[in-house]
């Protein structure tokens, strides 16, 4: 064979794999309602933080089947969305009827990305979710708000300030921080946590009050807010015990059901037999007010 003839050859066969690769293009998803399915990384923004996992059960409908937004901690500024996998992996199997949504979002860093972005980011995510309820056949007009920390901190603001449709029909709070004016001025440890607050917020307390009074859960409640339950450690460090119990009292104040579950002497999170039971708790608070 010449050389001429030989170049020739294997020019034809890369054209020819470059034209089977064109052809093939993305494996399609298959949304069949009847099989579960998990998918990981879908984007629901342009933003690369801006990515959540999905897992659908079999036997979903987009009448019945309804959603639980979960939404991690890590002081608004660090983080992910597989710190929560094996939340996920615990309960998704406990809460029939429900397809979860694990989100990341758009994180506080070096004057970027500040309140409110990381709650706009929760908005989009749901907004998303409902464009694609025909393939999802998910419901979401049955949203439950679930969060740990910062993120309880984010399911909150959502639950309580931004259900103006009523769709959120439940709120998960695991130590979230409820009132960001009141923590920036009783945090016991103030040197540690104001640097959070003022790099989430984009400013201090003392600057921009009303800023502060905005991003505040506990400012939002009123009889119309859904039920909730919250867990909190009493040695907790970095959320204080405080926090919660104030939560509780207002929501007890306008009537809202509520449960709180007090955990003695752990602190910011906790494992074991507890943890269990903390799972065990949700699943039964959502089986007895979401419908």
């Amino acid at each position: 064979m010449t050389t001429s003839i030989y170049k020739t050859c294997v020019l034809l066969s890369f054209l020819a794999m470059l034209a089977s690769c064109k052809k093939s293009g993305p494996v399609a998803v298959n949304y069949d309602p009847t099989k579960q399915l998990t998918i990981k990384n879908v984007a629901y923004g342009s933003d690369p933080a801006q990515a959540m996992d999905v897992y659908l059960p079999a036997g979903r409908t987009a009448a019945s089947t309804k959603i639980m937004l979960m939404v991690h901690g890590g002081s608004w500024e660090s983080g992910d969305k597989a710190d929560f996998d094996s939340a996920v992996m615990a309960i998704y199997p406990q809460l029939a009827g429900y397809a979860i949504f694990n989100i990341n979002y758009r994180l506080a860093l070096n004057g970027k990305n500040t309140y409110p972005a990381a709650v706009e980011d929760i908005g989009t995510a749901i907004s998303y979710i409902n464009s694609r309820m025909a393939d999802y056949n998910v419901s979401t007009q049955k949203i439950v708000m679930a969060g740990a920390s910062a993120g309880a901190h984010l399911a909150m603001l959502q639950g309580f300030g931004k259900n103006t449709d009523g769709h959120i029909k439940a709120v998960v709070d695991l130590f979230g921080p409820v009132d960001l004016y009141w923590l920036y001025f009783n945090e016991p440890f103030p040197q540690l946590a104001d640097p959070v607050l003022k790099n989430f917020m984009g400013t201090d307390a003392v600057k921009d009050s009303a800023l502060y009074a905005q991003a505040s859960p506990i400012n939002y409640i009123t009889a119309a807010a859904p039920p909730t339950i919250i867990f909190h450690g009493t040695a907790d460090a970095i959320v204080p015990f405080n926090e919660s119990e104030r939560l509780h009292a207002k929501l007890d104040t306008y009537g809202v059901p509520n449960s709180f579950v007090v955990y003695d002497q752990e602190g910011h999170g906790w494992a074991g037999a507890k943890l269990t039971d903390t799972y065990t708790k949700i699943v039964n608070f959502l089986n007895q007010y979401v419908h």
